[in-house]
């Protein structure tokens, strides 16, 4: 004869199966909710990096529209001497300081003349001190010019004589390393001023020193 379970059994049995249900659902519920906060942790961690990265390319962008408008602002022998240092791997990024020309305000030299003055050197100490306080790696491109008196030849040569002697002041008194450092003439390919008067022929007589990094 089968027995009956009493009613007080099957009433535990009831309550058990029902509270074992409901903790399932409350453990279930728990792991959703657990993953809903991971997921939304996930979700700002990655807009966090994204916004970052936004703001990070808008500030480069920013850096680089201002450098491409003050090279827009430089001279023709800037943006040479800036190609010319780029192009034979002396930059790692190219880049641009600024650039001093020495003429009769500074740098006096006189018609013909390339050798440097006490005055001359004063001016070059300026230069250096301003360049170290800098940068110590600049680059430096060293510019001869001259007026239109003379011939085409003579006028090169006095300017690159009057750049390298700017070169070797630089590096015998300063220790501009020379590998650091490059020489080049214009003589009177590039005035600045009229050279048909006094004073605009004194002008061209300059030596113009470019820096990069």
């Amino acid at each position: 004869m089968r027995k009956m379970m009493s009613p007080a059994l099957v009433i535990l049995l009831v309550v058990g199966f029902t509270l074992t249900g409901c903790a399932t659902k409350t453990y279930v519920q728990e792991q959703v909710d657990a993953a809903d906060q991971r997921m939304t942790a996930k979700v700002v961690e990655v807009q966090n990096t994204v916004e970052s990265n936004q703001k990070a390319i808008g500030e480069l962008e920013i850096k680089e529209a201002a450098l491409e408008a003050e090279v827009k602002k430089l001279s023709v022998t800037a943006n040479d001497a800036l190609a010319r240092a780029t192009e034979a791997g002396k930059l790692a990024k190219g880049k641009f300081l600024y650039e001093i020309t020495l003429t009769d305000n500074d740098v006096k030299f006189g018609f013909n003349k390339y050798n440097l003055t006490d005055a001359d050197k004063a001016a070059l100490d300026a230069f250096a001190a301003k360049v170290k306080g800098a940068n110590e790696n600049a680059y430096i491109e060293i510019q001869g010019h001259t007026d239109s008196i003379g011939s085409e030849k003579v006028n090169l040569e006095l300017g690159y004589k009057r750049a390298h002697h700017v070169l070797r002041y630089l590096n015998m008194e300063h220790g501009f390393p020379l590998h650091r450092m490059n020489v080049i003439s214009y003589g009177e390919m590039k005035p600045i001023a009229d050279n048909g008067t006094k004073e605009g022929r004194a002008q061209n007589r300059r030596v113009t020193l470019v820096v990069m990094n």
